[in-house]
């Protein structure tokens, strides 16, 4: 029993090291700020347009199942409110998060694995470069700051995908009625924890990406490993979190 929990408790003592270093590695320099835009334009940019496709599908699917149990009830009205709430709260940033560990988790754990059974990371220390500050660090904060904003085009464009499906293809409501429910609808609460929750996610898929980067061992089929390992350890992370904090928020 305890050669079982040896790995995972092993794998968390090293994520909360790595997480340590990273984090503080922030504020020391030198500062890597080209490496920094070079990621935000990687993780960022390069996720928008699959962000853009699924939070516009993720509306339009909402609305059209809610249309269905909304008009039994004769309060179709109020379909703009249950998707913006769905979407702002919850749908928006765990479907943008989990997007991004599939593209941007495993895209890390590969780049810095396949250096690291290259040896590029052990020559980056025999040159006196700190790995974690110079491919770590640039990787967390690039994730941090283009993961809400990826969130809130997710939010935005979903909201429009549920227009286009709850007024002009199926006219279950009115555009200001639509709206008007979907804006006043959302509360400050809900605006915290869905700008609070990527940010969270950010953290998360960085960092389990990096981590099993680092510890690659075994060649190319090492690679693939930590390539798998880091998306399903990253998108099990982001349900458990997302249960947490919406746990700490139906609370306050």
């Amino acid at each position: 029993m305890l050669d079982i929990l040896k790995s995972p408790i092993v794998t968390f003592q090293e994520f909360i090291l790595l997480a340590g270093r990273a984090t503080t590695n922030i504020v020391r320099r030198p500062f890597y700020g080209s490496d920094v835009i070079l990621q935000m334009d990687t993780i960022g940019v390069g996720s928008l347009p699959i962000t853009i496709l699924i939070g516009f599908f993720s509306g339009a699917v909402m609305a059209l199942q809610m249309s269905r149990a909304l008009s039994q009830y004769g309060a179709t009205g109020q379909v703009g409110q249950i998707t913006a709430i769905t979407l702002v709260r919850e749908m928006g940033p765990v479907l943008t998060a989990l997007l991004v560990a599939g593209r941007n988790a495993s895209g890390i754990a590969s780049e810095l694995g396949s250096m690291k059974v290259t040896e590029q990371i052990d020559a980056m220390r025999a040159l006196g470069t700190d790995p974690i500050k110079k491919l770590v660090t640039p990787r967390l904060i690039a994730t941090c700051f283009t993961l809400p904003l990826l969130t809130i085009v997710a939010d935005f464009i979903g909201i429009i995908g549920g227009y286009l499906i709850a007024v002009p293809l199926m006219a279950l409501t009115t555009s200001s009625q639509y709206w008007n429910n979907a804006w006043r609808s959302l509360e400050y609460n809900d605006i915290a924890q869905g700008l609070l929750k990527p940010l969270v996610f950010a953290f998360i898929i960085s960092l389990v990406g990096c981590l099993y980067g680092i510890r690659t061992t075994g060649g190319t089929q090492g690679v693939g490993r930590a390539t798998t390992q880091a998306v399903v350890v990253a998108s099990v992370w982001i349900f458990v979190c997302t249960f947490l904090i919406t746990r700490v928020f139906v609370n306050i």
